[in-house]
């Protein structure tokens, strides 16, 4: 039966992010990272929009997201001359109705603290700054000058995990069927094929499946996989200065490539946990809900033509949309890394490297995750993200 000195539960961004941090830190012992999906088809990551935002409403999570900044200014000298992840600094751009103009003004005020470049700007000077833009029915919107956009998701896993093919991680194909735990500890992960990894420390870094992984382990934790579909579209007009931009409602659409993709028009009131193995776009939406936005609010898209889409799952904290990242109080060696709710792939590279500290010096150095801790879910006590896309 083999032995791991840790046994991380998802090789997707997060889980490799640890590992990768792990080896980095100096933790020398063994490290199992267990993946059922290794080709990734199904995986949060590569099924994101992937992009990277400092417009948040909780300083925390700005953070997260600027030392993720901080990597991708440095990704040569991290990972060698050859790595792009073809990250376009385009920004975003959030609206707001008079309705939402006090929180819009609380979040860039947070912003601001934490160092982003971020400006608060009125209707008509938004539409001097974006002709294409219809300012009906908006009262002002927060404009990411620099540090924000957007970037190739399977480009930017891929660093990770070649660098962990030479950094003695046991890359293992398996789902994890059970997990031992005796008392206060868990010790063992079971797969499905069979094996057991006895282990001295278990990392939930699954993704929208982490819900279930923690009731193996006979703990609760409130994240479930949401669907989310992404459309492509194609118009005739290019607008280079397009950010990524929010409509009031939600919906948001930016530039890729030649084409545009657009999402975001769920309704998240009484939305129920997806099946896991449903993957089918939501069709409808397009058409029903995300069209009227993109026409009224970008006149040229009146004319536009939908080509594809694709669907993938959330792991969505229904306690707060915020991540849990931490130990468990009392199955102190069981740690979470969960619950993103949209936000993992940009946050990834900092919980990575926060978890790495607390695992090998036993405290966070670099960034203090402490305001993520399972206490919050233990206690009902929401730590609410409000600026979630």
């Amino acid at each position: 039966m083999p032995h791991y000195d840790i046994v991380i539960i998802g090789g997707a961004i997060v889980g490799s992010s640890l590992a990768y941090h792990l080896r980095k830190e100096g933790f020398a012992g063994s490290i199992a990272l267990v993946e059922r999906d290794p080709q990734f088809t199904h995986s949060a990551t590569t099924l994101s929009a992937a992009s990277i935002r400092q417009q948040f409403s909780i300083p925390e999570n700005i953070r997260l997201s600027q030392y993720t900044l901080g990597l991708f200014r440095r990704l040569k000298d991290e990972f060698g001359a050859d790595a792009d992840i073809g990250f376009r600094e385009g920004g975003y751009l959030i609206l707001a109705s008079d309705e939402g103009l006090p929180v819009l003004a609380a979040n860039h005020a947070a912003q601001v603290a934490e160092g982003a470049d971020i400006v608060l700007e009125d209707a008509a000077t938004l539409a001097r700054r974006f002709a294409w833009l219809s300012t009906e029915g908006l009262t002002a919107g927060t404009y990411g000058r620099s540090g924000e956009g957007w970037f190739d998701a399977h480009a930017y896993l891929h660093l990770f995990r070649k660098a962990l093919r030479t950094m003695a991680v046991d890359l293992i194909t398996a789902s994890v069927a059970d997990i031992r735990r005796e008392g206060n500890r868990v010790t063992g992960v079971m797969l499905d094929n069979g094996e057991t990894l006895e282990t001295g420390l278990v990392v939930n870094a699954a993704g929208p499946n982490a819900g279930v992984v923690a009731k193996m382990a006979r703990l609760a934790l409130p994240v479930e996989p949401r669907k989310r579909t992404v459309f492509v579209f194609e118009s005739r007009d290019r607008f280079d200065d397009m950010p990524l931009t929010v409509d009031p409602g939600g919906v948001w659409w930016r530039p890729e490539g030649s084409v545009y993709i657009t999402g975001g028009a769920e309704i998240e009131d009484g939305e129920q946990a997806a099946d896991p193995a449903d993957f089918e776009p939501q069709w409808g939406l397009f058409e029903n809900d995300i069209w009227p936005v993109l026409a009224t609010r970008v006149p040229a898209f009146e004319a536009i033509k939908m080509t594809r889409a694709w669907a993938g799952h959330y792991d969505y904290n229904t306690l707060d949309q915020n991540a849990v990242i931490g130990p468990h109080p009392e199955v102190e060696n069981f740690i979470f890394a969960n619950g993103f709710s949209g936000h993992g792939l940009q946050q990834a590279p900092a919980v990575g490297k926060a978890l790495s500290e607390l695992i090998v010096h036993g405290a966070y150095r670099t960034i203090d995750c402490t305001a993520f801790d399972y206490s919050r879910v233990a206690e009902g006590r929401a730590f609410r993200e409000l600026n979630v896309i």
